[in-house]
């Protein structure tokens, strides 16, 4: 993205999340941030994790059942990642898969690597175990279960989640995390990296609402 684009695009981002501005994010902070993320995903003045739907958000299945990178996947994995900035999966899977996250995700991982015809491995270590299936038929989204799950164990860290589906990004912007709807045309693919960076600078919230000091 060119410099002169970025404060531009910030905006607009910030707009369509419906309320989003409302953080207070200061532009000049948006575009250096990304020079001033420390580790943990920013944690020198509060945190973030960003959470993504799988299927038609980050990988894209064709007719011939081969899975790849949906464009530009890849690259912005690689930006967060050199941003520290801590990524996870919040995705249905069919719950009889395993009786753990642990193990779900493992039968995820296989059935993705084994029809994998991209160039470029997936990120499977970039997630670790912030993986997040539903361990029971009612938890698959839309329901809020795993979107819970997954702020439990993020502690007092800004939650992201990208999605292709507007009734997921609605369902998770109602359980406070700040929603992009990915993929759609003539917007950004994802969540401007340049925002996410702003969003990891600011004061982490505890379960109150009460910034700490």
């Amino acid at each position: 993205m060119k410099k002169t684009s970025a404060r531009r695009v910030t905006w607009r981002t910030l707009l369509a999340l419906g309320g989003a501005a409302a953080l207070s994010v200061p532009l000049a902070g948006a575009a250096a941030g990304a020079s001033r993320t420390t580790g943990e995903g920013g944690r020198a003045g509060g945190c973030v994790v960003v959470y993504f739907d799988l299927g038609e958000t980050l990988v894209h299945t064709a007719k011939d059942n081969s899975v790849r990178y949906m464009p530009g996947a890849a690259r912005y994995l690689r930006a967060l990642r050199a941003r520290h900035i801590p990524v996870g999966l919040i995705t249905n899977v069919p719950s009889s898969w395993g009786s753990t996250d642990a193990e779900r995700a493992a039968e995820l991982k296989k059935v993705i690597d084994k029809d994998w015809a991209d160039p470029t491995p997936f990120a499977w270590s970039d997630f670790g175990d912030r993986i997040f299936t539903p361990r029971t038929e009612a938890e698959r989204k839309p329901a809020a279960a795993l979107w819970k799950r997954a702020k439990s164990a993020s502690g007092r860290c800004r939650l992201v989640y990208q999605a292709e589906t507007p009734d997921e990004v609605r369902a998770s912007r109602s359980l406070g995390y700040l929603a992009y709807q990915a993929t759609r045309p003539k917007w950004p693919t994802y969540l401007p990296v340049p925002v996410i960076t702003a969003l990891a600078h600011l004061p982490s919230w505890n379960a109150t609402g009460i910034k700490e000091r």
